[in-house]
Protein backbone atom coordinates (compact mmCIF):
# COMPACT_ATOMS: atom_id res chain seq x y z
CA UNK A 1 0.00 0.00 0.00
CA UNK A 2 2.89 2.37 0.61
CA UNK A 3 4.13 2.36 -3.02
CA UNK A 4 0.81 2.12 -4.86
CA UNK A 5 -1.14 4.27 -2.45
CA UNK A 6 -4.12 1.93 -2.84
CA UNK A 7 -5.43 -1.32 -1.47
CA UNK A 8 -4.91 -4.41 -3.70
CA UNK A 9 -8.66 -5.06 -3.85
CA UNK A 10 -9.18 -1.59 -5.30
CA UNK A 11 -6.65 -2.25 -8.12
CA UNK A 12 -8.03 -5.69 -9.03
CA UNK A 13 -10.51 -4.44 -11.66
CA UNK A 14 -7.86 -2.34 -13.46
CA UNK A 15 -5.42 -5.27 -13.34
CA UNK A 16 -7.98 -7.68 -14.83
CA UNK A 17 -8.75 -5.29 -17.71
CA UNK A 18 -5.05 -4.99 -18.57
CA UNK A 19 -4.51 -8.78 -18.78
CA UNK A 20 -4.09 -10.43 -22.19
CA UNK A 21 -6.49 -13.22 -23.24
CA UNK A 22 -5.39 -16.84 -22.89
CA UNK A 23 -3.82 -18.50 -25.95
CA UNK A 24 -6.32 -20.28 -28.27
CA UNK A 25 -4.79 -23.75 -27.79
CA UNK A 26 -3.72 -25.53 -24.68
CA UNK A 27 0.00 -25.57 -24.18
CA UNK A 28 1.65 -28.96 -24.10
CA UNK A 29 2.64 -29.89 -20.61
CA UNK A 30 4.95 -32.78 -19.95
CA UNK A 31 7.87 -34.45 -21.68
CA UNK A 32 8.17 -35.56 -25.34
CA UNK A 33 10.89 -37.34 -27.24
CA UNK A 34 11.31 -39.11 -30.58
CA UNK A 35 13.78 -42.03 -30.42
CA UNK A 36 14.71 -45.22 -32.24
CA UNK A 37 13.75 -48.24 -30.14
CA UNK A 38 16.74 -50.45 -29.38
CA UNK A 39 16.93 -54.24 -29.23
CA UNK A 40 16.25 -54.22 -25.50
CA UNK A 41 12.75 -52.69 -26.24
CA UNK A 42 12.91 -50.12 -23.41
CA UNK A 43 12.69 -46.34 -23.51
CA UNK A 44 14.11 -44.05 -20.85
CA UNK A 45 12.15 -41.23 -19.28
CA UNK A 46 14.22 -39.28 -16.76
CA UNK A 47 16.09 -42.11 -15.00
CA UNK A 48 13.48 -44.87 -15.42
CA UNK A 49 13.17 -47.47 -18.19
CA UNK A 50 9.74 -48.45 -19.55
CA UNK A 51 9.10 -51.50 -21.76
CA UNK A 52 7.65 -51.18 -25.26
CA UNK A 53 6.05 -53.88 -27.41
CA UNK A 54 8.95 -55.55 -29.27
CA UNK A 55 7.27 -55.28 -32.68
CA UNK A 56 8.54 -51.68 -32.70
CA UNK A 57 12.22 -52.66 -32.31
CA UNK A 58 14.38 -50.65 -34.70
CA UNK A 59 11.61 -48.16 -35.50
CA UNK A 60 11.24 -44.52 -34.52
CA UNK A 61 8.77 -44.13 -31.65
CA UNK A 62 7.21 -41.09 -29.99
CA UNK A 63 7.51 -41.03 -26.21
CA UNK A 64 5.22 -38.72 -24.25
CA UNK A 65 5.12 -38.45 -20.48
CA UNK A 66 3.02 -36.30 -18.21
CA UNK A 67 2.70 -36.33 -14.44
CA UNK A 68 0.75 -39.61 -14.39
CA UNK A 69 1.37 -41.70 -17.51
CA UNK A 70 4.13 -42.60 -19.99
CA UNK A 71 2.83 -43.41 -23.50
CA UNK A 72 4.81 -44.70 -26.47
CA UNK A 73 3.40 -44.57 -30.02
CA UNK A 74 4.68 -46.10 -33.24
CA UNK A 75 3.06 -44.88 -36.42
CA UNK A 76 0.21 -43.38 -34.43
CA UNK A 77 -0.57 -46.67 -32.65
CA UNK A 78 -0.12 -47.03 -28.93
CA UNK A 79 2.59 -49.65 -28.26
CA UNK A 80 3.13 -48.98 -24.54
CA UNK A 81 1.39 -47.26 -21.67
CA UNK A 82 2.71 -47.31 -18.12
CA UNK A 83 1.96 -45.35 -14.97
CA UNK A 84 4.76 -42.86 -14.41
CA UNK A 85 7.18 -43.76 -11.64
CA UNK A 86 8.89 -41.02 -9.69
CA UNK A 87 11.48 -43.13 -7.91
CA UNK A 88 14.91 -43.20 -9.53
CA UNK A 89 16.50 -45.95 -11.64
CA UNK A 90 13.42 -48.18 -11.90
CA UNK A 91 12.62 -50.64 -14.70
CA UNK A 92 8.91 -50.91 -15.50
CA UNK A 93 8.02 -53.99 -17.55
CA UNK A 94 4.70 -55.12 -18.99
CA UNK A 95 4.42 -58.96 -18.89
CA UNK A 96 2.76 -58.92 -22.33
CA UNK A 97 5.89 -57.29 -23.77
CA UNK A 98 8.09 -60.01 -22.27
CA UNK A 99 5.84 -62.74 -23.72
CA UNK A 100 5.86 -61.14 -27.18
CA UNK A 101 9.66 -60.76 -27.06
CA UNK A 102 10.06 -64.44 -26.16
CA UNK A 103 7.83 -65.46 -29.09
CA UNK A 104 9.77 -63.27 -31.53
CA UNK A 105 13.08 -64.58 -30.19
CA UNK A 106 11.92 -68.20 -30.57
CA UNK A 107 10.73 -67.56 -34.14
CA UNK A 108 14.10 -66.01 -35.00
CA UNK A 109 16.14 -68.81 -33.42
CA UNK A 110 14.02 -71.60 -34.95
CA UNK A 111 13.20 -70.60 -38.52
CA UNK A 112 10.70 -72.68 -40.44
CA UNK A 113 12.40 -75.23 -42.65
CA UNK A 114 11.70 -75.41 -46.35
CA UNK A 115 9.82 -78.42 -47.69
CA UNK A 116 11.87 -81.32 -48.96
CA UNK A 117 13.02 -81.15 -52.59
CA UNK A 118 11.01 -84.29 -53.43
CA UNK A 119 7.79 -82.47 -52.65
CA UNK A 120 8.73 -79.69 -55.08
CA UNK A 121 9.30 -81.97 -58.10
CA UNK A 122 6.50 -81.80 -60.63
CA UNK A 123 5.64 -84.42 -63.22
CA UNK A 124 6.93 -83.27 -66.64
CA UNK A 125 3.79 -84.59 -68.33
CA UNK A 126 1.94 -81.67 -66.70
CA UNK A 127 4.05 -79.23 -68.73
CA UNK A 128 3.38 -81.23 -71.92
CA UNK A 129 -0.34 -80.90 -71.28
CA UNK A 130 -0.03 -77.19 -70.52
CA UNK A 131 1.74 -76.49 -73.82
CA UNK A 132 -0.43 -78.87 -75.87
CA UNK A 133 2.35 -81.29 -76.70
CA UNK A 134 1.42 -84.94 -77.31
CA UNK A 135 4.07 -87.17 -75.75
CA UNK A 136 3.16 -90.11 -78.06
CA UNK A 137 3.82 -87.97 -81.15
CA UNK A 138 7.29 -87.04 -79.91
CA UNK A 139 8.22 -90.71 -79.34
CA UNK A 140 7.26 -91.70 -82.88
CA UNK A 141 9.70 -89.20 -84.42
Amino acid sequence: MRTTKARPVDLLAADTEAMLPLPPALLHLGWRNHVRLGRDYYVRVDTNDYSVHPRAIGARVDVAADLDVVRVRHGGQLVAEHPRRWARSMTVTDPAHVTAAAALRHAYQHPRTRPEAEELVRDLADYDKAFGIDAGELESR
